[in-house]
């Protein structure tokens, strides 16, 4: 298979779907790799690096597009990237259609076998895929939290772990899955009071035997809710429903009533955000709003901002897949791989994911119906 890598084009992303690794493994099953020149700067990967371990570089994206059966991603095309799909295509990358109509479309109208890498799931739940992201997400949300609760940034001057005599900062943190996990763990280990919220009490009891005294758990409900946003320093939204737009749990109404200069951070934004406040997507040039006195940070990219790390997390989980859809292609790939086949959101034409469907109100045909 011709497999093409683009240098990504959403501001401040530096990530690249694939490490000069990747490429000795794909090439060495006989496969043909098309890299956009620079595409690996920004992850310190330079061309030469990339064409000493069998890719091809090309200028012209378009190019790319035009020749590649499949193209590898980190993030989702933007709309003038558009035009140079084709169909039949294979688009492999994070792509969080349930927020992203127009893109939706595009993908329906283009025909392209879009595998979405947030909706690849085991049998077990687990999103392999996501994982890696949302970990760095995560520990990343309590560093950045900590600096902007700093007076100069607009935040409350609180210290994260406070100092003898004077209480630390109140982390309270919304959803107990693999983001709040390890938001929860970078900020016990900074010395701040850690709360987590979550619905799933198994979460709770996992996170409570791990960490003891050292956190607060409470089940998700209003009440709860109201309770420690009020008091929280740093409020994390840590939610997600695989696939589908994020629920609000936070109204703004519970923002209104939070300390003036506290910090919100939604790592759940790329799916429509789980804080009624975040009305808007900030970049890394531009991450910050003020609302309600509340500082926001609302970027889609998180993990881009440490491009080098997350280039290899994410590309050591994604690889395997890659070439199983490389050497099988998506319809053999996708009936011997039930996690992956959950990962197609459109199958040249429909529409395979059901949350995705719900949330725009499309028409809906599950991938076992499309390929048989």
């Amino acid at each position: 298979m011709l497999i093409g890598v683009l240098k990504e084009i959403k501001p401040n992303e530096d990530r690249v779907a694939v490490t000069p690794a990747g490429v000795k493994a794909l090439t060495g099953a006989g496969h043909r790799v098309l890299i956009e020149s620079g595409a690996g700067l920004g992850s310190g990967i330079s061309d030469e690096v990339y064409a000493s371990a069998g890719a091809e570089l090309l200028r012209e994206p378009s190019e790319i597009y035009s020749r590649a059966e499949m193209i590898l991603k980190v993030k989702e095309p933007l709309p003038q990237e558009y035009s140079l799909m084709r169909e039949g295509q294979i688009l492999f990358t994070y792509l969080h259609l349930a927020s992203d109509k127009s893109l939706t479309i595009a993908l329906l109208e283009k025909k392209i076998i879009a595998v979405a890498y947030e909706t690849v799931q085991l049998d077990s739940g687990l999103l392999p895929l996501l994982t890696p992201m949302s970990e760095i997400a995560g520990k990343m949300a309590v560093q950045l939290g900590a600096h902007y609760l700093e007076k100069p940034y607009g935040g409350r001057g609180v210290l994260l772990g406070g100092v003898p005599g004077v209480p630390a900062a109140d982390v309270v943190i919304i959803g107990a899955g693999t983001v709040g996990a390890s938001a929860a763990k970078v900020a016990i280990g900074m010395g701040a009071q850690v709360s987590i919220i979550d619905r799933n009490l198994d979460r709770l009891r996992i996170l409570d035997d791990l960490y003891g005294g050292r956190i607060k758990t409470f089940a998700s409900n209003p009440a709860h809710l109201e309770q420690s946003t009020r008091y929280a320093d740093l409020l994390i939204g840590a939610v997600l429903v695989v696939g589908a737009r994020t629920p609000k749990i936070v109204s703004e109404e519970m923002v209104k009533k939070m300390k003036k200069g506290s910090v919100i951070i939604d790592v759940a934004v790329d799916q429509g955000g789980s804080i009624e406040t975040i009305d808007r997507v900030t970049t890394h040039a531009d991450p910050i709003y003020e609302k309600h006195g509340v500082i926001h940070y609302a970027v889609s990219n998180m993990p881009g901002a440490v491009a080098r790390t997350s280039t290899f997390a994410l590309a050591n989980a994604t690889l395997p897949y890659a070439l199983e859809l490389a050497n099988n292609g998506c319809e053999k790939a996708a009936l011997n791989n039930r996690a992956l086949a959950r990962g197609v959101n459109t199958y040249r034409g429909m529409l395979t994911c059901r949350a995705v469907a719900e949330s725009h109100n499309l028409d809906y045909c599950s991938l076992s119906q499309v390929i048989g």
